[in-house]
């Protein structure tokens, strides 16, 4: 059962640091390419879409984390497990802090309604979320090495 929580959790967080690196280095830059009105729309979409998605993930990634770190604490490569747990708690503030309010703004965001400082502001939610994919892969990788 030990070894299902750690797959699983490992699947999952996966795939939630794969979706968020695809959004920075993948989505941004196809919706950056786009012309100005359409860049922003996709932008307010995207924030609308993966706003109401992404609070459940990162919160069900850092659960099954803390649940391996807890049932595991006796284990092997616990350390590597709480420290990851920890990365993700810092994803989590990260995101609440920094990225959430300028999502909650952004995404109700039209080309009649839009600031005229949407453009940096879209920059600085990317910079913040390049921060935030760093420290999501460095808890991927933890726990893909705990579970090795």
């Amino acid at each position: 059962m030990f070894k299902a929580l750690e797959v699983f959790t490992v699947v999952v967080v996966g795939l939630m640091v794969g979706v968020e690196f695809t959004v920075a280095f993948v989505v941004n830059r196809i919706l950056g390419a786009l012309p100005e009105d359409s860049h922003q729309l996709g932008r307010a979409h995207g924030g609308r879409m993966l706003g109401a998605l992404m609070p459940f993930w990162y919160f069900t990634s850092l659960g099954l984390s803390a649940l391996w770190a807890i049932a595991g604490w006796h284990r092997s490569g616990a350390g590597l497990v709480v420290t990851a747990a920890g990365l993700l708690a810092l994803s989590v503030a990260m995101s609440v802090l920094l990225l959430v309010p300028i999502n909650n703004r952004g995404k109700t965001w039209t080309p009649e309604n839009r600031p005229a400082d949407w453009k940096e502001q879209s920059a600085r939610w990317d910079r913040y979320h390049y921060a935030r994919v760093a420290v999501l892969v460095a808890a991927f990788a933890l726990l893909a090495t705990a579970l090795a």
